[in-house]
């Protein structure tokens, strides 16, 4: 198969591959005219129910990866806001300092993903969700924050509310 070809079949499947749409999806807003998107999620957290959290990250568009010959990277920038959508059910959820992780996408072919990970923080009752980028080597600092106060919302623990600390 000659390069071209190979190029070409390359850009095919990367573009099929972009297509395949799932029910997240929110909506894109287009930043440039090369194609470059900025798309937007809705992930739910799936041991909180009434709880949704909207994840905006960079697509990197065919002609952004072939004028800047990085194939098989999206840049890791994201936001993330959180808000109560309804009564709060609380299931299993982990109540560990590192918490769990609810979320998870590649943003790179093999390396690099991004991520959605929740916390309790007992000491002020809070749900904490963290969406952050997570790299084989040279970690990236670019994250973003989101908090949901349980004292002023209506919440079912289905295994009891955890102890609060003193």
């Amino acid at each position: 198969m000659n390069r071209f070809a190979a190029l070409a079949m390359t850009a095919v499947v990367a573009v099929t591959l972009a297509a395949c749409g799932d029910s997240r999806g929110v909506g894109t807003v287009g930043v440039d005219w090369t194609g470059n998107d900025i798309a937007i999620d809705a992930v739910a957290d799936p041991q909180v129910q009434g709880v949704v959290c909207h994840l905006a990250y960079f697509n990197r568009s065919f002609l952004d990866r072939l004028s800047q010959g990085n194939w098989f990277e999206d840049p890791s920038y994201s936001a993330l806001d959180c808000s109560v959508v309804g009564p709060i059910t609380i299931g299993n959820i982990s109540t560990r300092s590192g918490g769990e992780e609810i979320f998870k996408e590649g943003r790179s072919l093999i390396w690099k993903s991004l991520r959605v990970t929740r916390m309790y923080d007992a000491a002020n009752n809070a749900l904490v969700y963290l969406a952050h980028s997570r790299e084989l080597q040279q970690g990236s600092a670019k994250m973003s924050l989101s908090v949901i106060p349980l004292n002023t919302e209506q919440v079912t623990w289905t295994n009891g509310a955890p102890a609060r600390p003193k």
